[in-house]
């Protein structure tokens, strides 16, 4: 399948867009999911109708505006009711507090081991900072000197361990509670108390006797008061008991708040039943928030089930259309071949032009409805339906804009409620503007593409009238007008979007070369300055490439305009570059050959970072990089083997790649090759042309440099006929003119020595004045001879 002329993909290599994808961390397989997935969903909320509202919306206090009948028997969940019986549900649960029975007999057991140590330490002679450090970190108990000291001799004592146990225990009969107050709220909503050991659950005795800690310290205190302790050791068995004693019954939050969310969600909603049949408002009436609530049930019953059914057919529709039109391009159609970051540019173009239909789609009923002479659905014909098909013809190609014209049809058709007119309308005008669009080469002819898609759309329009069997009115004149319109504005929209697409996505589009084809262009300008022999071989490189790539059917313009900045790099360092050296001195001769094999792989990443300064566009700054290919240096490479003794790395002596990966890049190696050599002929008469030729597309081809792009045999043999043509023509000989028959002096013995007369040496100028005078008279008066 040839490329037709002025079609060529422009989209750069995937790795200069594709990043954006790719730096989430997914390789290109998951990333065509994503796409695929977010593209489908964006378009399914986009498209999907809102769909008619079975009952009008009201609020509270709106007068209706007509009967409201129930359409089926319905049971309708009253919110207010159903939330009031859930919070009653949850109050009516009583508060858990765990109960550990075994609270006292374990801290009285806490307070003998207390009362042990100490004595024990005592006896051993421990006493002071030792005894009170050790108190702190085996019980956790901390007294001051003198506390310490009446512990010392409590602990000594007989009996008095016993009774502290006992006064404990008892103590520890009553219930003890951390924070009393909030503890009698809770008994006052209901309480029950759970054994922490046997799990067993019973209510709450709201006359039991409940202590606090402060009620706590005050009955120790009292019963100290009662004993024969001196001051100082009831203020020491305080602060110790203090230190030891805990509630022993806590409140349990989790399980009281787990409890009540139970109780909430086991109450079922609380159902209004609406027979059918029933009126649920009467005209004139005042809405009340009962009858909104109902109405609001009926609308979100009465649609939900359809729109769910559109939703699901909607995104499955959408689905296969889209994978299969992509499967089919890329396994029938061999230029189908959109990388990821192409495919986030048709898959926002496919959103942008369906969601200008929706809104448009909108606009339109509006007018329809201010202006009730004509059908809302005329105006759709005035909306840009062939602008994205145009789009994509500009940025890529026309088989991908095949593919965009088929599957943006069938979603118009899903989104103008599954209208066969506008889906036959949509696909006959994208498929035409792109058509016309196909070899745009200056803005202007954006405007006669529209013209001619105006018309299109006049032709389309009747005969989508024809095929729905429609009556000939005035609704058909304004739908012709409309499409007429409908042509221009789309031209008009792809006019404005192409810059914005050329500088966002990175493309460069047919109007973008046609503009850096300006010889004004500042990177040509400075070429021609700094290394004006350069200069002249890209003109001639492109006027090679232009032709070659009209005769094999690829982009001439894109051809021509890459042979221009092929060596812009070259500015850099111009004079290590024969053709900018006018008989002057080689500075390679200076250099070691490896030397100069760097500078002239240098040329390259300089041209690939003066064409990304002035923003030439991705597919130039490929072909700038690849031009050479891997491609050996041999005369520095000869050079270099019989300099050095030991053996010389071929690599080293290659151009870094990588090798051209489009037919463009590759003709443009070829010119390059081919132009160079041409210069080296000292009589280039057809025959050597031709063998010279030949010669280097074969060198070429043989060393592997085109085994990476789509050129073929056939196209190689017609590369090879067209750069004969041209050079033949660059090339030519002229005939000698004839001597002038007004000479006097010398004419015979001039053409007897063969003398040229034109080329006469400069001293023949130094002839009397008033001869000369008369010459030059007579010259003028032959200019215009023929």
């Amino acid at each position: 399948m040839t490329e037709p002329t002025g079609e060529h993909p422009t989209s750069p290599k995937p790795h200069r867009r594709a990043q954006l994808l790719a730096s989430f961390g997914f390789d290109e397989g998951w990333q065509r999911i994503m796409l695929m997935a977010l593209l489908v969903l964006l378009l399914t909320i986009i498209i999907i109708p809102k769909g008619h509202l079975l009952m009008p919306s009201y609020v509270p206090g709106d007068i209706a505006r007509r009967d409201v009948k129930s359409p089926r028997d319905l049971l309708i969940p009253d919110e207010d009711l159903t939330a009031k019986k859930r919070t009653e549900a949850e109050v009516s649960v009583p508060v858990l507090y765990d109960f550990d029975a075994q609270a006292g007999p374990t801290i009285a057991s806490r307070v003998a081991e207390v009362l042990d140590f100490v004595a024990a330490e005592s006896k051993r002679g421990v006493a002071g900072a030792e005894l009170r450090d050790g108190l702190e970190n085996s019980f956790g108990v901390r007294l001051s000197d003198a506390e310490l000291q009446s512990l010392v001799s409590l602990a000594t004592g007989a009996g008095n361990k016993e009774w502290l146990a006992e006064l404990i225990e008892r103590l520890y009969r009553l219930k003890i509670v951390s924070n009393l107050p909030m503890f009698e709220r809770d008994r006052e909503h209901g309480m029950v108390f759970r054994n922490v050991a046997t799990k067993k659950e019973s209510p709450a005795d709201p006359k039991e006797e409940v202590l606090g800690p402060n009620e706590l310290q005050a009955l120790i205190r009292d019963e100290f008061r009662k004993t024969a302790y001196n001051p100082g050791q009831i203020r020491m068995l305080a602060s110790l008991l203090t230190n030891l004693l805990r509630p022993s019954i806590a409140y349990n939050q989790n399980e009281t708040e787990t409890r009540r969310q139970a109780a909430r969600d086991a109450v079922q909603p609380i159902l209004i039943q609406v027979k059918k049949g029933e009126i649920i408002v009467r005209e004139g009436d005042r809405v009340n928030p009962e009858q909104v609530t109902k109405l609001t049930a009926l609308r979100a019953q009465g649609s939900r089930e359809v729109l769910f059914s559109q939703v699901a057919g909607l995104l499955l529709s959408s689905f296969i259309l889209i994978f299969i039109a992509h499967r089919y391009g890329q396994r029938n159609i061999r230029k189908y071949r959109p990388q990821n970051a192409d495919l986030l540019f048709l898959g926002s173009t496919l959103i942008v032009m369906v969601l200008a239909l929706k809104l448009g789609g909108f606009i339109a009923t509006a007018l329809g409805s201010a202006f009730p002479y004509i059908e809302a659905g005329a105006y759709y014909y005035i909306l840009p339906f062939a602008a994205g098909a145009m789009l994509v013809r500009i940025v890529l190609n026309s088989e991908v804009a095949l593919i965009f014209s088929v599957v943006f049809a069938a979603l118009a058709g899903f989104l103008f409620g599954n209208s066969f007119e506008l889906f036959l309308f949509a696909l006959l005008s994208s498929l035409a503007g792109a058509h016309w669009v196909r070899q745009l080469t200056e803005r202007t002819s954006m405007f006669r593409a529209g013209a001619r898609l105006s018309m299109f759309n006049f032709m389309a329009i009747f005969a989508v009238h024809l095929v729905g069997g429609q009556e000939f009115d005035t609704g058909l004149l304004f739908e012709l007008g409309f499409g007429l319109l409908g042509g221009q504005i789309s031209a008009i929209l792809v006019s404005g979007i192409i810059p914005l697409v050329e500088s966002g996505y990175c493309y460069t589009t047919n109007l973008k070369l046609v503009e850096l084809a300006n010889m004004n262009n500042p990177l040509l300008r400075e070429l021609m300055i700094q290394a004006p022999g350069t200069y002249h071989h890209s003109i001639i490189v492109g006027n090679l490439a232009e032709a070659a790539a009209e005769t094999i059917g690829a982009n001439p313009l894109l051809a021509r305009v890459a042979a221009y900045y092929h060596d812009i790099g070259k500015a850099k360092k111009p004079l290590y570059f024969i053709e900018n050296v006018s008989g002057g001195e080689n500075r390679h001769d200076k250099l070691t050959p490896s030397m100069s094999a760097l500078i002239l792989m240098a040329h390259l990443k300089d041209g690939v970072e003066m064409a990304k300064e002035h923003r030439l566009g991705g597919v130039l700054i490929d072909i700038i990089h690849e031009h050479h290919g891997t491609s050996l240096m041999k005369f520095f490479y000869d050079r270099a083997k019989q300099r050095e003794e030991r053996e010389v790395d071929e690599h080293d002596y290659r151009y870094p790649g990588p090798k051209p990966q489009t037919r463009e890049a590759a003709l443009i190696m070829l010119a390059d090759a081919v132009e160079a050599a041409s210069r080296t002929l000292t009589d280039p008469t057809p025959a050597r042309i031709q063998g010279m030729v030949q010669k280097i597309i074969n060198n070429i081809f043989i060393d592997g440099q085109l085994d990476e792009c789509e050129l073929t045999l056939k196209d190689l043999h017609n590369i090879a006929k067209s750069f004969n043509r041209v050079l033949g023509g660059i090339f030519h000989h002229r005939i000698d003119y004839p001597e002038p028959v007004t000479k006097e002096r010398g004419d015979k013995g001039a053409k007897k020595n063969g003398e040229d007369r034109d080329r006469k040496p400069a001293e023949e100028g130094e002839a009397p004045k008033t001869p000369a005078k008369k010459g030059r008279t007579e010259d003028l008066k032959r200019l215009g001879m023929s």
